[in-house]
């Protein structure tokens, strides 16, 4: 089967297949023919896991260039069993135990200003996305998409959305722009907000909000917040961690809006089950200790699942159409991330204490 064959009846990253139009239901494969895509898809994530380490790199990022770099390979058919599964079971795997990461006691905490004022700048990020998406020529959804990466938690909420999304209405490179470009932005971000909050003098809690609030990687964003202080790790911890337990009704919301825009208001978007888990998976951490051991590993395992996810969604993308895409596919996340740092910090000046 050509390349293209493949990606036409593998659907898109989350297996939305189109069976209406294949004349039979494809047949379960031998687990061998999984295993040259996932061998390569495991390499190319073992490399950029050293190389992160070893350089103090992005880890998604670096997942995703090798992966680029490597998208030749999916020519080869054998790849494509086992970067498909990958794509789409790692990633849901890895999207439901996001939610060891939070819970709601901690969004609890928050109190109701910084509540107000998060939710301002998720706004903030989530219109300016949009703007520029409808300002440079771009589909309003590759502006929700990278408004939302933007405003939750980066390439985790970039996936979860593009669940939703799919690739019927948005192609496959140009999410992988926006995978990079969030990259990118997260690893500005990460440098900008602990300067700005330097130079400008703020507070333990105002500084935490900043970055908290603004850098879209959640280790980038807590390791940061904790580098300018104990105080300010705390504040940062909250509010990032409230970013990503929102992740579940940004998602649910982009269903209902697409469902409006494509059925003319009686049309629904069902939300996807990884979802749902996530939300479970959230309220059992919630309810029940978990003995930190158990929620560190879950929390290297989502991490890990997420990698191998991007990774091999990377492979999969066509780099020529990922460069026809030019810079205007970026502008959206670059708006989108000034936005967010500039309302970041009126709000810690003029709301947090």
């Amino acid at each position: 089967m050509s390349r293209s064959g493949f990606d036409y009846a593998a659907g898109d990253l989350f297996g939305e297949i189109y069976l209406a139009e294949e004349k039979e239901a494809p047949r379960r494969l031998p687990l061998r023919a999984y295993m040259p895509g996932v061998l390569l898809c495991a390499t190319a994530a073992l490399a950029a896991g050293f190389l992160a380490r070893a350089y103090e790199f992005p880890l998604i990022l670096l997942g995703l260039l090798i992966g680029l770099a490597l998208s030749f390979m999916a020519d080869d058919e054998r790849t494509g069993p086992g970067l498909d599964f990958l794509s789409r079971h790692a990633l849901r795997a890895g999207i439901v135990l996001l939610g060891l990461q939070v819970t709601f006691v901690q969004v609890g905490a928050l109190g109701l200003p910084t509540a107000v004022g998060l939710l301002t700048v998720m706004f903030v990020a989530m219109l300016a996305a949009v703007m520029a998406a409808r300002i440079f020529g771009q589909q309003s959804e590759a502006g929700v998409l990278a408004g939302g990466a933007t405003a939750i938690c980066g390439a985790s909420a970039a996936l979860a959305l593009y669940g939703v999304i799919g690739r019927d209405r948005l192609d496959q490179a140009r999410f992988s722009v926006t995978l990079v470009g969030v990259a990118l932005a997260s690893a500005l971000a990460i440098a900008a907000a602990p300067i700005l909050a330097t130079t400008l003098g703020l507070t333990d809690a105002q500084a935490g909000f900043l970055i908290g609030a603004t850098v879209h990687d959640a280790g980038q964003a807590i390791g940061g917040a904790y580098g300018y202080s104990d105080a300010a790790g705390q504040s940062g911890t909250i509010v990032k961690l409230a970013r990503v337990a929102l992740l579940a009704p940004v998602v649910a919301l982009v269903a209902l809006w697409l469902g409006r825009r494509g059925g003319g208001g009686t049309s629904r978007i069902p939300l996807p089950w990884f979802i749902l888990g996530f939300l479970a998976v959230l309220a059992v951490n919630s309810a029940v200790a978990m003995p930190d051991r158990v929620a560190q590993v879950g929390l290297d395992l989502s991490k890990a699942l997420l990698l191998l996810a991007v990774t091999a969604t990377a492979i999969r993308s066509r780099l020529g159409l990922l460069l026809e895409t030019g810079w205007r596919a970026l502008m959206p996340i670059a708006l989108a991330s000034l936005a967010s740092l500039a309302a970041g910090l009126a709000v810690a000046v003029t709301l947090i204490t």
